[in-house]
């Protein structure tokens, strides 16, 4: 029995068991991630696919993603390698990815617009080691590495991984510690926690999926980007309402189908709201 300390749980993990991502196990007394290396997804993107917007504009990026999560979106785009079934059943079919070929690959796309690797689909921080083996050596190579997270990671996990991150997309899903706990099984304080500490090291952007009837009115748009317009950089200084924020619509998916998309309209109003904060607030998916 060992303790993980990647998220907020601390899952106390038998040897060859899982603790709650589906993806940190027990070995030799020592929690490890049972997905190093083992890529599901890999695709030449758009940087402003993962999204960021004002970072590298007009670039591509190579996307690579594993399996498992520590949260339980009900409404997830990647539930199939994220926290399905089906997700738990890829340990024996994905692809170990040496993080030396990772880094290969990402080189070998630089004629074609590539600027590095970005981690994403499923939730790379429950595999963090893999993310700073294989980010070492893509900045070895003189190329930038992209986090896509949900953010809810100790700061241990981000001290670890700092030196090598370039820029990150981080899900701050709602202003509502309820929402956090009841909806996602998750923690808003160490997402917050996290994302205070991150914007003083990279360039940062977030993202929030609204969600009808879960975090879509104007007081918790008021208090997010209230929030974030308050977030200090490493000399204290102000840096918070430069900080991007990606609005984006909600499609019925998933476990979530009991409501409808979120309404076009309802997504510029909030991005309005918001922009008496922030200075650059995007709208995604309308």
């Amino acid at each position: 029995m060992a303790e993980c300390n990647v998220c907020y749980r601390h899952c106390e993990i038998e040897e060859g068991g899982r603790g709650f991502c589906g993806v940190r196990t027990t070995r030799d007394g020592v929690v490890v991630p049972a997905n190093y290396g083992k890529v599901t997804s890999i695709a030449l993107d758009p940087i402003e696919k993962k999204p960021l917007a004002r970072f590298m504009p007009g670039s591509k990026v190579i996307s690579v993603g594993s399996y498992g999560c520590n949260l339980r979106c009900p409404f997830c785009q990647n539930y199939e390698i994220s926290w399905s079934d089906q997700a738990y059943a890829l340990e024996e079919t994905a692809e170990y990815l040496p993080p030396e070929e990772l880094a290969a690959i990402a080189l070998k796309y630089k004629n074609q617009g590539n600027v590095g690797v970005a981690f994403t689909y499923n939730e790379p921080l429950v595999s963090y080691e893999y993310v700073r083996d294989a980010a070492k050596c893509i900045h070895e190579s003189g190329m930038v590495n992209v986090l896509v997270t949900n953010g809810m990671a100790s700061l241990d996990v981000l001290e670890e991984l700092i030196p090598y991150i370039d820029a990150m997309n981080i899900d701050f899903k709602a202003f509502s510690e309820s929402f956090y706990k009841d909806f996602l099984q998750g923690d808003r304080q160490m997402v917050m926690d996290f994302i205070t500490e991150a914007v003083k090291y990279c360039h940062v952007e977030l993202t929030t999926l609204i969600i009808p009837r879960g975090n879509d009115t104007d007081l918790e748009m008021r208090g997010l980007s209230k929030w974030i317009a308050s977030l200090k950089g490493k000399n204290n200084e102000s840096i918070g309402r430069g900080i991007p924020l990606h609005i984006s619509r909600f499609f019925p998916r998933f476990q979530l189908t009991d409501r409808d998309a979120t309404d076009v309209d309802w997504i510029y109003h909030l991005a309005d709201v918001a922009r008496e904060k922030l200075n650059f607030v995007y709208t995604g998916n309308c």
